[in-house]
């Protein structure tokens, strides 16, 4: 388990999480010629614009013609180059599911991609475009890396290791501005949990925009006089099992907490580890089998269930169970 300063982090101002992405990109662009870029008529949803311009013979327009678009990408990676494709998180993955399983992941494409909007922030567009199934989604398929970041600074250095890697990824992120308190120098490494707080008591495994929820709610339980450990489980596939482990032996019971469904999603995966492996009492926090509607994302939060103050009454919860 990768460790950082064990203090709770510093908020360094809110950041939207795609403008993290579009610096990767175009950062990426002056240093990788073999990196290219599809749009699907999202230009500027996806922070792409700064390519789009430095590079116009690296970047692909397709219009609303997602399946055409992931089509393209394989083929591009087929010929040696590194594509990363850009939309919707809703249209990135439910609109071109069989794409992505037949030309990218069964044929172990080196596609990258990178899903904007994802989850019940988007807000305000509304529940046909607040996909909670996506990571669900990629994660079952075969070869397919599942990455799901917190904040501007580590969608960025996310962006740009997964250029390195070679294989097919889906990059989650998202349109709100969102605390930023990532390092700037935060080494990602695929695969490997980030322990941002220490603690003895409960497990919170957190992924996405509720990573920020968790370190708010830890501070609410410390004065509960519950000592929670906060994991920023920003690789869903390959999922850190020694981290999950290592800090389940010490604190005896877990809290999951997710922008997604939880049928599919992180918390199932936790779930499941432990069952096999170390049978301990587990919370979801996350969407409980339900779409969601239009209204200012905070507020979604709250009303689903994924707010702050749905992860410390799950810890509340959990604690209970601990010693039954």
């Amino acid at each position: 388990m990768k460790k950082t300063d064990t203090s709770m982090p510093v908020n360094l101002g809110e950041k939207d999480t795609r403008s993290g992405f579009g610096e990767a990109l175009y950062e990426l662009g002056k240093t990788n010629p073999d990196v290219v870029a599809l749009c699907s008529d999202l230009t500027g949803s996806l922070s792409m614009n700064k390519f789009a311009d430095a590079f116009p013979d690296r970047f692909f327009q397709t219009g609303i013609a997602e399946a055409h678009m992931m089509g393209m990408a394989a083929g591009l990676a087929t010929g040696g180059k590194i594509p990363f494709t850009g939309t919707f998180a809703n249209f990135s993955t439910g609109r071109v599911y069989d794409q992505i399983r037949q030309s990218i992941a069964y044929s172990n494409t080196n596609v990258k991609i990178c899903a904007s909007h994802a989850g019940i922030t988007l807000g305000e567009d509304g529940a046909t475009h607040q996909i909670m199934e996506d990571i669900g989604l990629m994660k079952m398929l075969p070869n397919l890396t599942v990455i799901n970041t917190c904040d501007h600074n580590q969608t960025k250095a996310a962006t740009l290791a997964i250029a390195k890697h070679q294989g097919p990824v889906y990059l989650r992120f998202g349109r709100p501005k969102v605390p930023n308190f990532t390092p700037t120098d935060h080494e990602f490494k695929i695969g490997k949990a980030v322990i941002l707080k220490e603690g003895k008591d409960v497990s919170i495994f957190v992924t996405g925009h509720l990573v920020w929820k968790a370190i708010e709610a830890a501070a609410i339980l410390k004065e509960k006089g519950i000592d929670a450990e906060i994991i920023n489980i920003h690789t869903i596939k390959p999922l850190d099992y020694n981290a999950v482990l290592e800090s389940i032996l010490k604190t005896r019971c877990a809290v999951t907490a997710e922008e997604h469904q939880i049928f599919g999603g992180l918390g199932e995966t936790i779930a499941g580890f432990l069952s096999r492996n170390f049978p301990t009492p587990i919370e979801m926090v996350g969407m409980k089998d339900q779409f969601g509607e239009s209204g200012k994302p905070h507020e979604l939060l709250d009303k689903y269930g994924m707010g702050i103050r749905d992860i410390v009454n799950a810890v509340e919860l959990v604690a209970g169970r601990k010693h039954l």
